[in-house]
């Protein structure tokens, strides 16, 4: 089994989405990798679902997995994943992608938080910030 980081994000979807949404996230980040998939087995839950998944994107672990359990709630713009960015071609990439299909909390503009800013919500209802800092 791959190294585990001990704190990491953990990102539930309740509609079958978490191996789209892998394949999404690592695709937009250079150092993007599926890191586990564990598959639920029959019995266990949603069959061929993910039960586990790390994926590594911008140098950290994050986790995603498909609930068997519909709950009365989802994803809150009240916990977001915070990009700093390394250029802005890299911010116009990341907010071009993500707010793809999501909505815009913030438009990317500068906020006077020190670089161009941008708070979406991706096409999965998770929350991200992004910013370049020059």
């Amino acid at each position: 089994m791959p190294e585990l980081e001990k704190l990491s994000p953990f990102l539930m979807y309740q509609n079958g989405e978490a191996e789209e949404a892998m394949q999404f996230y690592t695709s937009l980040f250079d150092d993007g990798e599926i890191v586990l998939i564990e598959r639920f087995e029959p019995g266990q839950g949603p069959e061929g679902k993910i039960r586990t998944g790390v994926i590594r994107i911008a140098g950290r672990q994050v986790r995603l997995f498909d609930s068997p359990v519909q709950h009365e709630w989802d994803f809150t713009p009240g916990v977001s994943l915070f990009v700093r960015c390394g250029s802005r071609e890299e911010l116009d990439k990341l907010w071009a992608a993500l707010s793809e299909g999501g909505r815009a909390h913030m438009p990317l503009d500068d906020y006077g938080f020190g670089g161009p800013f941008g708070f979406t919500e991706d096409r999965y209802g998770v929350s991200w910030q992004l910013i370049f800092e020059s």
